[in-house]
Order: C-alpha cells, then sequence, then structure tokens
C-alpha cells in the first residue's frame, strides 16, 4: 500500500542540514488518530527529546478532534516516538555530538493504519548558509526561466 501523508515540515530543510533521516511510529490517542486522518496536523516548531531510553517527541500540535467529547487530547502533550533499541543507543551517542538535533520532516499514515513520522538527524544552518540557499534557489529559478523563454522563441 502507499504512504498517505499527512502533514510535511517545508521550513525544515531550509533551517537545517540533513545529516541522516529514519522512520519511527508514534502512540497516539483515540482522538488523535481521527484528528491524523482528518489531517489536521502541525510540525512546526517541534523536535525530539530523550528522557531516559525513552523518545519523546515535543510541541506536535494535533487539533482536537470535532466530533470528541471531553476525552479529546490535549494539542501539544508530549508523544512518545516507537523505535529499536538499537537505533536509540545509536541516536543517543550522535545527539552527544555538538549541535546536533532530531526534527520530523514529515507525518504519514503507512498503509492507511499506522501513524508514521519520517524523523531527520539534523544540524542547524547559520544566517550565511540560509542565505547561499536562497541564493541558489534563485539561481535555478532564473536558468528555468531562461529555458522556457528559448523553448517558446
Amino acid at each position: 500500500m502507499v504512504n498517505v501523508p499527512v502533514a510535511t515540515n517545508r521550513k525544515a530543510r531550509f533551517e537545517f542540514f540533513i545529516l541522516e533521516t529514519f522512520e519511527a511510529g508514534i502512540v497516539l490517542t483515540g482522538t488523535e488518530i481521527k484528528s491524523v486522518r482528518e489531517r489536521r496536523v502541525n510540525l512546526k516548531d517541534s523536535f525530539a527529546r530523550f528522557e531516559g531510553a525513552e523518545l519523546w517527541l515535543q510541541n506536535l500540535h494535533i487539533s482536537p478532534y470535532d466530533k470528541g467529547s471531553y476525552y479529546n487530547h490535549d494539542e501539544k502533550r508530549p508523544r512518545k516516538l516507537l523505535m529499536h533499541r538499537g537505533e536509540i543507543v545509536r541516536l543517543i551517542g550522535k545527539i552527544k555530538e555538538k549541535g546536533l538535533t532530531l526534527i520530523p520532516l514529515s507525518m504519514y499514515l503507512k498503509e492507511g493504519r499506522w501513524a508514521k513520522v519520517e524523523m531527520a538527524l539534523a544540524k542547524g544552518k547559520q544566517q550565511h548558509d540560509k542565505r547561499d540557499a536562497i541564493a541558489d534557489r534563485d539561481a535555478k529559478r532564473e536558468i528555468e526561466r531562461a529555458a522556457r523563454r528559448r523553448d517558446r522563441d
């Protein structure tokens, strides 16, 4: 089956250098998964943090389910991420390196059933790196425009 994208963190690739990506399961309550299926998720400003030997996703915003009652969930509660023990141990070692962090790139439904988060081991960009990225993007756009003008003539 196909992975159904629910939300993406478009700013992540602009703000960070992506060193490595991996997939993690996420523990959700009943009303949370219903909101996820309605694509009411915002990954902006979210990050993962280790507490002991467990990985927790912080600041992930999942809107309350409209048809939920008093059982509705807290929008920004920490959510546990599920990974193999070996992967977690390896990531703890890498996080101890200076300047590395874990950020979510996207959230999707795998096989239409399981909520998964694509996580990235990332290093923050400095201001000059962001300016270089903008200049590269503008140059590519200008090359594409010139090619289209040439093809039209």
